[in-house]
Order: structure tokens, then C-alpha cells, then sequence
């Protein structure tokens, strides 16, 4: 479990650095908006920030369910590597992809990387692989049902002020990577 704690000592630091920027009127400093150019470290800042107390603590329960399951395929490297990109991808997509639907907004938390530690484990299992393995679907029949997946496991969180995108695109990337085994080090 050392790389899902180290994550989770990470976004604890982060948290302790927001409540002093907070402290000096600068809490959005971490936090990740469009335009990206304006504040380009908000997108791995925004991956170990959040909200709430209560935001970090939901997120870090889950990664603790599913970080160190990740963490018996991989190394510490591509563990860090992996949450660090799918977190900062799944932000980008809210960002970006929120404005389309309505006021532009910004983003904290792990909850993009948690989906896609979650969707790693479900694609990458040696259940998973047999069934795929079977029933021969074509690469883009793959790449939509990963699509479909990545939607039920995003409706399951739906709620007022949830980074809805931000946890399909992670659930996506998650279960593509599962699919690859782009993590395992067999």
C-alpha cells in the first residue's frame, strides 16, 4: 500500500497548503480552469486538491479499496505516473468539455484517477480478459462498450456539483489501460 498512501499524503499536504492559501484569500490558486494557459500547474495541483475535508475523505476511501489492488500489478513509478495522468486528463476533459455545457467551472480531487484505478481493475482481471478473449470483439466494439462501461460507472456518482466527465473520462482511461495491461509489469 505504500504508493495508494503516499497518494493520499500527497492530497493530505495539498490540503494543508490550500487551508493556508485560503488563510491569505488565494484558495483557487490550486484549483484547475479554463483558459489552462493561465495557471498551468492547476493541472496536477487540481488532481491532489480538493473541496471539503469530506471531499478528500471519500476520495481517499475508495483509493484505499482500490490503489493497493493497482499496486500488486505495477510499480510505485507508473502507480504515481498513472494517478497522476488520468487525474490531470479527467480535469482537463471537465474543464474543457463542462464549459461546452454550462458556465465554466474548476476542478479538485483524485476522483478522475480513482475511476480510472477502479476501471483498470475491472478491465485488466483475468476474468475480464477471458470474457474479451472469447467473445473476439473488434477493437472499436471494445473501445464503445469501455464508453458505455465508463457512463453506468458515472451515472452511480451523479449528484449536484459532481465532476460527471471528469469520472467517465477516468473510468475510461482506466478500463483502456486495464484492457492493455499498461500497468502490469509481468
Amino acid at each position: 500500500m505504500r504508493a495508494t498512501l503516499e497518494t493520499l499524503a500527497a492530497a493530505a499536504l495539498v490540503g494543508i497548503a490550500q487551508g493556508a492559501l485560503r488563510l491569505v484569500g488565494l484558495a483557487g490558486l490550486l484549483a484547475l480552469s479554463t483558459p489552462l494557459s493561465a495557471a498551468p500547474w492547476t493541472v496536477l495541483t487540481s488532481v491532489y486538491a480538493h473541496g471539503s475535508i469530506g471531499h478528500l475523505l471519500a476520495n481517499g476511501l475508495v483509493l484505499l479499496l482500490v490503489g493497493p489492488l493497482v499496486e500488486r500489478r505495477t510499480t510505485r513509478l507508473r502507480f504515481h505516473a498513472f494517478v497522476a495522468t488520468t487525474g490531470a486528463l479527467a480535469g482537463i476533459a471537465q474543464v474543457t468539455l463542462g464549459g461546452l455545457f454550462g458556465p465554466p467551472t474548476a476542478v479538485l480531487g483524485l476522483s478522475g484517477a480513482v475511476f480510472a484505478l477502479g476501471g483498470y481493475l475491472l478491465a485488466g482481471n483475468v476474468v475480464t480478459a477471458t470474457l474479451f478473449d472469447r467473445l473476439r470483439l473488434p477493437p472499436r466494439a471494445q473501445f464503445a462498450l469501455f464508453g458505455l462501461a465508463a457512463v453506468a460507472l458515472t451515472a452511480t456518482t451523479a449528484a449536484p456539483g459532481v465532476a460527471l466527465i471528469a469520472h467517465a473520462v477516468g473510468a475510461f482511461c482506466g478500463l483502456v489501460a486495464g484492457r492493455v495491461g499498461l500497468l502490469d509489469v509481468r
